[in-house]
């Protein structure tokens, strides 16, 4: 299970509703299964490819490690829209996840949120299992 608090929720709302048409996405950091601080980014994919794609940058990812470094936590998942479509993991994604992570998929309608799915990949990267995710 993963537990995130309503108010990075609505950090994470904010952010992905800001990002529309496009997608938006960040790094999820904390301990043992519960979020404790988000980290929104920039999507670096190329403006054509924004609407369906996200990319996380090299630098972007070292700078979150040290945020979380300097916070006492870790890095435990990625957060990323899908605007105008279902929230479940497509292969793309699953392309470019990592087991260990969890994969909040937020589906944004018309610029509004609809529902947050959370998602972790099995160790063999064949499959997505969906986790429970607890906002409270």
């Amino acid at each position: 299970m993963l537990k995130v608090s309503n108010e990075l929720t609505q950090r994470i709302n904010e952010h992905l509703e800001q990002a529309y048409p496009d997608e938006g996405a960040g790094f999820l950091l904390g301990v043992e299964g519960e979020v404790k601080e988000v980290l929104p980014l920039l999507n670096a994919r190329e403006d054509e490819a924004r609407h369906n794609r996200f990319l996380i940058t090299p630098e972007e990812y070292l700078k979150a490690e040290l945020k979380a470094d300097s916070l006492r936590l870790s890095l435990i998942g990625v957060f990323h829209s899908h605007p105008d479509c279902p929230n479940i993991p497509s292969e793309y994604d699953r392309e470019w996840a990592q087991p260990f992570f969890s994969y909040i998929i937020t589906r944004v309608d018309n610029g509004k949120v609809v529902n947050h799915r959370s998602w972790r990949l099995l160790e063999d990267r064949s499959k997505y299992e969906e986790e429970e995710i607890k906002i409270s």
